[in-house]
């Protein structure tokens, strides 16, 4: 096991040992079903079933991720826990709309049959770019869940918001567990993180784009709950480069090297495991930041 392997599995096995100890929850016995708001508006359904849809992609996520870092022991297991959870997820959010009476199983059967038409692919090609890709992804979720948790107390749907809550609670996990992995990689490779992060940072979409069934309606009705791109950059960008001591003007700075190194003609492609910690992959120019 090298140097860098091994930092990455101690931070594994202290993620792991915390989920273990703090964290887990069971759906069957943790859940309020009885305090579910039957009355709740159509909107705070359609947001859980938005939430539920884009956690549908399970499989995808999961084959394309491990196969990425499966050479890393630490990581690889990690995606296997990651999994686990994820899928609690959404047997959470389907159980809720099945028993709040908001959906039928017909029409969540019709809506996985729609998901499973579609197949999600990885949105980066290297290890490190992914593992940024899960840490901005995994806060921005954080962030949503705990906005739309706001929403269902005001609806006063306990059960939704005890859901929303627990499921909050595991995405922030799984950030601080991709921002560990960032800081040991930013001590190997400082100038070649700062770049992935720059390039991730530049295209990143939400997984849900473009493979949800009607998804631009869905995102007007969740932005109602106050997400919106300042949010993003106020919740999600700047609090991860806080976490990861890394200045704006430096990221900034990784940014416009970024560009040059394309404008350059340098192509440098590394998608093997032991990438993770080595030069990045520019294939685009950074586009404006988005959420």
């Amino acid at each position: 096991m090298s140097g860098l392997e091994e930092k990455i599995f101690r931070e594994y096995m202290a993620f792991f040992e915390k989920a273990e100890r703090e964290r887990r929850w069971n759906l069957f016995q943790d859940i309020p079903w009885e305090r579910a708001n039957k009355e709740a508006s159509e909107e705070l359904a359609l947001c859980a079933e938005t939430f539920c849809s884009v956690e549908m992609y399970l499989p995808d996520y999961v084959a394309n991720g491990i196969n990425l870092v499966r050479s890393y022991f630490g990581q690889a297991w990690f995606q296997a826990n990651w999994a686990y959870e994820e899928s609690k997820h959404s047997l959470t959010l389907m159980q809720y709309l099945l028993r709040s009476g908001k959906r039928t199983e017909e029409q969540l059967t019709d809506l996985q049959h729609q998901i499973f038409a579609k197949q999600w692919n990885l949105p980066f090609h290297t290890p490190r770019q992914m593992t940024f890709y899960g840490c901005v992804q995994e806060m921005a979720t954080f962030v949503i869940y705990v906005k739309h948790r706001e929403r269902a107390a005001a609806e006063n749907d306990e059960c939704l918001r005890t859901i929303y809550d627990y499921i909050a609670r595991d995405e922030i996990a799984h950030c601080r567990f991709y921002q560990s992995v960032i800081k040991v990689l930013l001590e190997e490779d400082r100038e070649g993180t700062l770049a992935d992060m720059a390039h991730v940072f530049a295209n990143f979409e939400m997984p849900g784009v473009g493979i949800v069934p009607d998804y631009d309606s869905r995102i007007l009705k969740m932005r109602e709950a106050g997400i919106d791109r300042n949010v993003f950059i106020q919740k999600v960008y700047m609090p991860i480069l806080k976490y990861l001591g890394v200045g704006r003007h430096e990221m900034l700075a990784a940014q416009r090297a970024a560009i040059d190194l394309r404008r350059s003609g340098e192509r440098r492609r590394d998608t093997s495991i032991e990438g993770l910690a080595g030069a990045p992959n520019v294939t685009d120019a950074p586009q404006a930041l988005s959420a």
